[in-house]
């Protein structure tokens, strides 16, 4: 698909939750960040990488829907288990760093747990941390809900809930883990305003201290100007992450990290936009980083991470 700046993309039919919708969504650039700004289509080294604007299209009309026939948002919440480490799902696995997952691959440790019933009798899933959720109602113990990742309706121990109440997002980020990319796009009126298309590095799979970025739909929560962070394997401080976003478990958007005793910022990195190397959380360019920051609604803007 061609596209051109401003850019109209025709959306195609779209069967989602067995609602047909037909879309026709505008997309144009009008950059408030326009530092390392990436093109369409680009190359890095001998590798030929791309903004995959149909599935952010894609992206976009699925959240339109699901906007359109619900009400009432929340996210699911277990941050650092804060909110208590879920139960062991039936069957699991092991893995040789003796993380329980659910056989989904997704890890116990942080995770929401998923039922079929209000009555919370079988445990059937993990969610991720994080995930944006749509509620259709509660009682005293349970909340039923819909998700769009992992996609169905759910019933969800009330303690793992936070509302976020009746809303319409309109800011958007996508995070493209095949191109090491990521955009920032902002509804205003009926059309999509991207707002900074830029270079990234996201998490790499090497357990026990480095985790891929979790793919899902998310909502941005805490954010804090330094993120102290630990040395491997130790509870020494190491360093810190600029102006940094959560979004989910331990994963967080922030500029170059800063490793002890150096204290300034480091504006950039020549390994941004080439291969996954961080221990979970999005690298950004600092100065990007602080744009993200200051820009980012949080429990009200909406993070997608796709490949």
């Amino acid at each position: 698909m061609k596209h051109l700046n401003p850019f109209t993309i025709l959306t195609p039919t779209l069967l989602v939750c067995g609602v047909i919708a037909f879309f026709s969504a505008t997309i144009r650039k009008d950059l408030l960040y326009d530092k390392y700004s990436l093109a369409d289509e680009y190359s890095v080294g001998k590798d030929k990488r791309m903004y995959q604007w149909n599935k952010i299209e894609e992206f976009l009309d699925t959240l339109e829907n699901f906007q359109n026939r619900n009400f009432l948002f929340a996210v699911l919440t277990n941050y650092k288990n804060q909110t208590g480490i879920p139960p062991t799902v039936e069957p699991y696995r092991v893995d040789k760093y003796k993380q329980v997952t659910d056989t989904f691959g997704v890890s116990r440790n942080q995770a929401i747990p998923l039922y079929y019933t209000s009555e919370l009798d079988t445990l059937v899933r993990y969610a991720l941390d994080g995930s944006l959720a749509a509620i259709l109602n509660s009682d005293s113990t349970s909340t039923k809900v819909e998700l769009l990742l992992p996609k169905g309706i759910w019933y969800i121990p009330n303690k793992y809930i936070r509302k976020i109440g009746p809303i319409r997002f309109l800011k958007t980020i996508f995070i493209d883990r095949k191109n090491q990319n990521i955009a920032t796009l902002e509804l205003i009126d009926t059309t999509w305003l991207a707002r900074s298309l830029n270079p990234i590095t996201t998490g790499v799979e090497r357990p026990p201290f480095k985790k891929a970025t979790p793919l899902g739909i998310f909502v941005t929560q805490n954010k804090t100007k330094e993120m102290k962070f630990y040395v491997d394997g130790s509870h020494e401080i190491g360093g810190y992450a600029p102006f940094a976003t959560r979004f989910s478990g331990g994963g967080y958007l922030h500029g170059v990290p800063v490793n002890l005793p150096a204290t300034a910022h480091i504006e950039y990195s020549p390994t941004l936009g080439t291969t996954p190397r961080s221990h979970m959380c999005v690298r950004n360019a600092t100065s990007h980083a602080e744009f993200l920051y200051n820009w980012i609604d949080p429990y009200s803007t909406i993070v997608f991470v796709y490949e």
